[in-house]
């Protein structure tokens, strides 16, 4: 278990990588960080000097950032067969970094309650929310996995973006996407890792209150 750690918060994008690492089934040590606390401290700022979360430690390497770690992951552990094989991987590139890139922005963008002007939109590597959100609609539509005929790491982080987009309604609930969501979701690996983070946070709550100070009899 030593040497893979994984550095996360239960409410954050950490949730995606316990998806991915329970995916590939090989014992992980956990390292819950604060937001605005250790997140931001040594010996955590020495991993990923952004001070962020999502991270890895594989063998003393670190990784960092969720497409990356996903995709460092797949290849690290192939027998779990959750990336296609070198020369059939067109589509599993291109949408694994269609979402951390384009969708990334367009939702971040939409989020802030901005929009570039028209004659700006050609310097946003999104171009436009709309554009990138019907682009990813059409990525999913008619087809049951996005890169082939079977589960890919490509569809856990494009199910985790398409879920973690709804949740917090910047995503329109299109059929396209909750079918698929619903699809690429119902794994053994997916329950078993928000049931691990939910336990996390329902700790993490309970602690909170508890050190709250308590009104005088």
């Amino acid at each position: 278990m030593g040497d893979l750690v994984f550095y996360t918060n239960p409410m954050s994008r950490g949730r995606t990588i316990r998806w991915m690492l329970e995916e590939i089934g090989v014992p992980y040590k956990t390292e819950v960080l604060g937001y605005g606390t250790s997140m931001k401290q040594e010996p955590y700022i020495s991993i990923n000097p952004m001070g962020k979360v999502p991270a890895i430690k594989h063998e003393g390497k670190v990784v960092t950032e969720v497409a990356a770690i996903v995709c460092y992951l797949a290849d690290a552990f192939p027998e779990a067969g959750l990336a296609p094989p070198t020369n059939d991987r067109a589509d599993y590139y291109r949408w694994i970094f269609f979402v951390a890139g384009p969708i990334e922005m367009a939702f971040s963008i939409k989020a802030a309650g901005w929009e570039p002007d028209a004659d700006k939109q050609r310097m946003f590597g999104h171009g436009t929310y709309d554009l990138a959100i019907n682009t990813l609609e059409k990525a999913v539509s008619g087809k049951q996995y996005i890169a082939g005929d079977k589960f890919t790491a490509a569809d856990l982080l494009v199910g985790a973006y398409i879920g973690f987009m709804i949740k917090f309604d910047l995503l329109e609930p299109r059929p396209a996407f909750t079918e698929y969501l619903e699809r690429v979701t119902d794994r053994e690996a997916h329950r078993r890792a928000a049931s691990i983070d939910d336990q996390l946070i329902a700790e993490m709550q309970a602690q909170q209150q508890q050190a709250q100070p308590q009104p005088a009899a």
